[in-house]
């Protein structure tokens, strides 16, 4: 038998103590209590910085986004990513304490139509719509509270509840129900999700402020842009669509009017930046640029050398990329087309497209931007066009993706808008939205005219 080691010193007990690789008592602390293993304590560490890594992954991934729908849907996905639950649910709370909406997590598809509206008054649910504070049920049917699960509703075990608040104002409550792994919900699931939760809240509130900035942008924005003229025998249509990312106030614009002589000029332009200078320089342009057309019958180079000149005066330093066109017939009879003069500064070229879809940009010289120099010459381009044809003025957000040629881009554009020759006017340019992309980084003009289709 070995001899036994017994320990000495500051905080020796005096007992014998095994030695490694031997069963034995262990060391006690001075109130005869087994201390704690440091690597139990490095374990706990461990999960407390897992956890808090995870939580600071959600509240990005929910501040991470602006749109209302997608913030409650992220706050959704990540509160059950963090918690491993089965389900989630985020109601948001009308103003007679009902759900307006109902966000789920881990319900088939068909189970929210099937349940209908859920209970506000009564209930665990109702519990939480009434006092809002954090509700952890560890037996749900058990619960006395408990009023049975609507028809087509998943049996839950376990629940976690917490209150979303905006401004200090009850917006919605955000439901977990059962852990993957087994078990109730702990009080630090409650904690981390109260966490959530939290930041919940100022994600709505932004997404809410970013709405409404959005709507006045919007708004600011159309007010700037015309109401196009009757322009006789063409039929003319304009759409502005602002860009989708961020709200903020674009230099596009379109414009049509009618010269003295009955001649339709069209114009559709875009100032570089996106600010409130940008707004006001596009506003004073537009003006500037229809008295100019209007008051001077001079081709359309002149037009713009004209503009140029008296936009370095005003607006040094500012820069913009115009094209301005008139659509004249070509004969005397209507049969004998229209022709088309234009020049561009700098901006896309018109994209023509015939009655039988057939589209194709029509080439040249495209200048250079306004702003830059304005002893620069531009040419005058003129091209016949057939009746029935349509003519597209654009700005580039219409083309231009980040990550894609721009070439891609107008063959998107070109594809659509011969797809849609025989439509409607309205209905092609929406066409024409539609397939080049819902999700636009630059706010985008459109103008079209439509020349009169040949007689009988």
């Amino acid at each position: 038998m070995g001899a036994q080691v017994r320990q000495h010193g500051e905080h020796g007990t005096g007992r014998p103590a095994a030695r490694a690789g031997e069963p034995g008592e262990g060391p006690r602390d001075a109130g005869g209590e087994e201390p704690r293993r440091p690597e139990a304590g490095l374990d706990r560490a461990g999960l407390h910085h897992e956890r808090t890594r995870r939580l600071l992954e959600a509240v990005l991934a929910v501040s991470g986004e602006l749109e209302l729908q997608q913030v409650l849907r992220t706050i959704v996905d990540v509160s059950a990513d963090l918690l491993d639950a089965r389900y989630a649910a985020l109601g948001v709370l009308d103003e007679n304490g009902g759900f307006a909406d109902l966000i789920t997590y881990g319900v088939p598809e068909r189970t929210p139509a099937d349940v209908g509206r859920l209970p506000h008054g009564e209930g665990l649910l109702g519990t939480l719509a009434n006092a809002p504070a954090p509700l952890r049920v560890d037996d749900v049917t058990g619960d006395p509270r408990f009023t049975g699960f609507p028809e087509g509703h998943p049996v839950m075990h376990t629940l976690l509840g917490v209150p979303i608040l905006v401004r200090g104002a009850l917006y919605g409550n955000l439901y977990l129900a059962d852990r993957r792994s087994g078990g109730p919900f702990s009080e630090g699931d409650e904690q981390v999700v109260m966490a959530l939760a939290g930041a919940a809240g100022v994600a709505i509130d932004n997404a809410r402020l970013y709405a409404r900035l959005r709507r006045t942008t919007e708004e600011f924005q159309r007010r700037l842009l015309p109401v196009l003229p009757d322009l006789g025998p063409l039929r003319v249509h304009a759409v502005y669509r602002p860009a989708t990312e961020v709200p903020q106030i674009g230099g596009d614009w379109y414009d049509a009017i009618k010269l003295p002589d009955g001649t339709p000029c069209l114009m559709v332009g875009d100032v570089m930046g996106h600010d409130v200078r940008a707004a006001t320089v596009m506003s004073q342009i537009s003006s500037m640029l229809r008295v100019i057309a209007y008051d001077e019958r001079e081709p359309p180079s002149r037009v713009l050398h004209r503009l140029d000149e008296v936009l370095h005066g005003l607006h040094s330093g500012s820069m913009a990329t115009v094209v301005l066109a008139r659509v004249e017939q070509a004969g005397e009879r209507a049969g004998d087309g229209w022709r088309l003069s234009w020049c561009s500064a700098g901006h896309p070229p018109p994209l023509l497209v015939t009655a039988g879809g057939r589209a194709r940009y029509l080439g040249g010289d495209g200048g250079h931007p306004l702003g830059v120099d304005p002893s620069l010459v531009r040419p005058d381009h003129e091209q016949v066009v057939e009746a029935g044809a349509t003519v597209l003025l654009y700005t580039d957000g219409l083309i231009e993706r980040r990550g894609r040629e721009l070439r891609a881009g107008m063959e998107d554009l070109a594809r659509a808008a011969g797809e849609a020759a025989g439509r409607p006017l309205d209905a092609m340019c929406e066409h024409v939205l539609a397939r080049c992309g819902d999700h636009f980084e630059d706010d985008i003009a459109l103008l079209a005219v439509r020349l009169p289709a040949p007689a009988g």
